[in-house]
């Protein structure tokens, strides 16, 4: 058991320097000076360079040798999967390889965010190709002569395989296109109007992430140009962005953002800086955030809430009652942008990422090439041309990152979360009820016991199953977008 001992405590040290190296990013898409991302590349670089040899240090090998995992309890067990696992994948990558991602994807970051904001795609077509030959490196070293992209999927969501998620899609996507042609045919709920000034936005912003369990002693709430959740344990931040006249954006960036956070937060203590000490994988993360902003969000009980809070708080909302509001939260309308887009066509857009991506790594479609790809498949898909390229392939930032084989997590993500809500709803008997007054304790508490809490300790597959009872489905998901549209629209 002393070498058990001896490699969770060097495991912790570990996983410490991978939070810091957590925090260099959190601070570079904050408030890190723009004419500093060459140094932070190199930054980024050392620390992966530190990390790379921890996870295969000598005497990581010598411990992994002495322990015999069926002598541990379950969480032993667990944390010993993790780790061989880690020590298994780090092996597999050179070092030098690894930290020349970690500094070309940092730079990268500010040459996308600059590209977008010129509407340049020339220039960033260079920048990332060179992402994606660095990846696909690291996908043939991981791959051991199987499918490049499995490999890439597998960091983001253990055992899943690209075939598997392909099925999943092909299965979804009639249904998800006759119901958006269904909604965009019927009478439209109206748009929300007026100007909704960024001080009483963050206001009531705030106010939102409190009413969903989200530590402030713990955390911060930052702007950013792409919301995200940073962290894990007793330090998990989140950012939020801000359009006067789009205040929806605000509010359910955030309240997506503090899913992701309260998973992150409501983990055990006992798994703090351990590989269990954070969420089990990404599909299963975005499970959170999605139930957290739609399920719950912009349910009509909830929303009947939000639209007394609006009411009180901004002087040109001019919604007449809670039912219009209601449609107006849920409008299914045409756009572009993947996080702005409605729960109907959500995953509509992911697909197209999936498909693209896994034609990128495949070496099946070249990186000039690809703005023409994206343009023509969302033409295909959506039915109107992309009219500039911050609104089509500049618009995400997970490409300049390397952050290959993430997407199709978001769309898994709506899956696992209609598994957990129809759990959810059984085992909460006064959920609207609760919700109606703004008090989302009941839901938040049975997602923190029957999920949450247990960090990493099982996987993604199980995690799912344990809470909701069931194994992994799109039907839920299905049924409760046709029930709640259906409803809306009157279809």
């Amino acid at each position: 058991m002393n070498a058990f001992k001896d490699l969770m405590a060097f495991q912790s040290q570990t996983e410490a320097l991978s939070q810091v190296a957590g925090r260099l990013g959190w601070d570079q898409e904050t408030v890190m000076p723009v004419g500093a991302a060459q140094q932070r590349g190199e930054e980024m670089a050392a620390m992966e360079n530190v990390l790379h040899a921890r996870r295969i240090a000598p005497q990581v090998a010598d411990w992994l040798a002495k322990i015999e995992d069926s002598t541990l309890d379950l969480v032993g067990q667990a944390q010993m999967r993790h780790i061989r696992k880690s020590f298994a994948r780090t092996q597999k990558v050179p070092a030098d390889l690894a930290a020349e991602i970690a500094k070309v994807t940092s730079q990268a970051q500010g040459q996308w965010a600059q590209a977008r904001s010129d509407k340049d795609t020339g220039a960033f077509v260079p920048v990332l190709e060179n992402v994606v030959r660095l990846k696909r490196e690291e996908g043939q070293a991981l791959a051991s002569n199987g499918d490049v992209y499995d490999a890439m999927i597998d960091d983001y969501e253990p055992d899943m395989t690209a075939a598997e998620l392909a099925a999943m899609f092909d299965e979804m996507r009639p249904r998800l296109v006759n119901l958006r042609s269904a909604a965009l045919e019927a009478p439209s709920p109206r748009a929300l109007f007026g100007h909704y000034p960024e001080k009483l936005q963050l206001a009531l912003s705030q106010k939102l992430a409190d009413a969903f369990g989200y530590d402030g002693k713990h955390g911060r709430i930052d702007k950013a140009v792409h919301p995200f959740s940073s962290g894990s344990g007793q330090d998990v931040r989140i950012t939020t962005r801000v359009s006067e006249d789009d205040p929806f954006n605000c509010f359910y960036s955030t309240i997506h953002e503090v899913g992701h956070a309260c998973y992150e937060q409501n983990i055990d203590n006992a798994y703090l800086l351990t590989p269990l000490g954070q969420g089990v994988s990404m599909g299963v993360h975005e499970s959170q955030s999605r139930i957290y902003e739609n399920q719950i969000g912009r349910s009509q009980a909830f929303t009947g809430w939000l639209f007394e809070q609006m009411k009180s708080s901004f002087d040109e909302f001019d919604v007449p009652d809670a039912t219009t509001f209601f449609g107006t939260v849920n409008r299914v309308n045409k756009g572009y942008i993947r996080t702005e887009a409605d729960e109907v066509q959500y995953n509509l857009h992911v697909m197209l990422r999936f498909d693209l991506e896994r034609a990128l790594m495949r070496g099946d479609l070249s990186v000039k090439d690809l703005e023409a790809a994206w343009n023509d498949r969302f033409e295909a898909d959506f039915g109107y041309a992309v009219d500039k390229p911050s609104n089509g392939v500049l618009q995400d930032v997970h490409w300049s990152v390397g952050l290959f084989g993430y997407f199709p997590t978001y769309a898994l993500g709506n899956v696992y979360a209609g598994c957990l809500y129809d759990a959810l709803r059984q085992d909460c008997l006064n959920l609207d009820a609760e919700l109606s007054v703004g008090n989302t304790v009941g839901a938040t508490n049975w997602l923190k016991a029957n999920l949450q809490t247990h960090g990493g300790l099982r996987s993604p597959r199980e995690t799912i199953e344990f809470a909701s009872g069931m194994a992994p489905s799109p039907k839920p998901f299905l049924g409760y977008l046709e029930a709640k549209f259906g409803q809306i629209y009157q279809l």
